[in-house]
């Protein structure tokens, strides 16, 4: 038997650590004296020590680290972790969209940005519709892609969609997504739509679709600038993304505000 301090030695976790493991309930000792209190460890269980402590630097939470010990069966736990695992990159992932966004934001003198004036004539597309809530946008918009992209065999230009201001206003509305199309089909819930003639002031986005809110914000401030109001639901036109390439710097997106000059 191995005193909690040799054991400590052993596995590089203060003796500290090694107490609240034991309060948590996650490496109970091997012994303790009823007497002194004293903890005793066996050396087999040194590998469940580190990987305690791996799981909880990885900042699994204690019930987590509970069940992945407790689980008999290796597929479960590795699948545990992995569960975990993309929770962080998750959580990575929208690190670095903010990092991105503030870096923009925070330049010192932002370069302006270009925005062309566009009469977009009326167009019949193929398109997936619903009112979806804001937090379930792009788990919607993956779905409803796909669905076309399945049903539409004669695809004539890049995707796009139209997103009401309710949708970013209230946190829910309609959301509509669509595939240029000569011949739109009706199967499912892709569906003919016409789109309506409107002037737009547009601008590109550049990169991931994680920090637009920046781009928005810029052409917002360029549509203030230039007395116009907005009229109507904003439009985006993926003109290369993720179905093009893989790699995200060659993104483009264009976004379209429908507009109309304040007198």
């Amino acid at each position: 038997m191995l005193t909690i301090g040799e054991f400590s030695r052993l596995t590089r976790l203060s003796v500290r650590t090694l107490r609240r493991y034991h309060e948590a309930a996650l490496l109970e000792p091997a012994v303790v004296d009823e007497t002194t209190g004293y903890r005793y460890y066996s050396v087999d269980q040194i590998p469940t020590a580190q990987v305690i402590h791996r799981l909880r630097e990885l900042d699994v939470p204690l019930n987590d680290v509970q069940q992945i010990l407790r689980t008999p069966d290796p597929g479960v736990r590795a699948a545990l972790v992995a569960e975990h695992l993309q929770r962080l990159e998750d959580a990575l992932d929208r690190t670095r969209a903010a990092v991105v966004s503030l870096r923009r934001l925070l330049r010192p003198d932002p370069a302006p940005i270009d925005v062309e004036l566009r009469a977009e004539p009326a167009r019949t597309v193929a398109a997936v519709e619903a009112v979806v809530g804001h937090r379930d946008i792009e788990t919607w918009y993956a779905g409803a892609m796909a669905e076309l992209e399945a049903a539409v065999a004669d695809v004539t230009g890049p995707p796009g969609g139209s997103y009401d201001n309710a949708l970013f206003e209230q946190e829910r509305g309609h959301a509509l997504v669509y595939l240029p199309s000569a011949s739109p089909p009706r199967t499912g819930r892709v569906h003919p739509v016409s789109l309506p003639a409107a002037e737009l002031a547009v601008t590109t986005h550049v990169g991931e679709h994680d920090g637009i809110e920046v781009t928005y914000g810029e052409l917002g401030t360029w549509v203030v600038e230039n007395a116009m109001s907005v009229a109507g639901p904003v439009r985006e036109v993926y003109v290369v993304g993720p179905r093009d390439t893989s790699d995200p710097a060659a993104w483009r997106t264009e976004i379209g505000w429908p507009v109309f000059r304040v007198t």
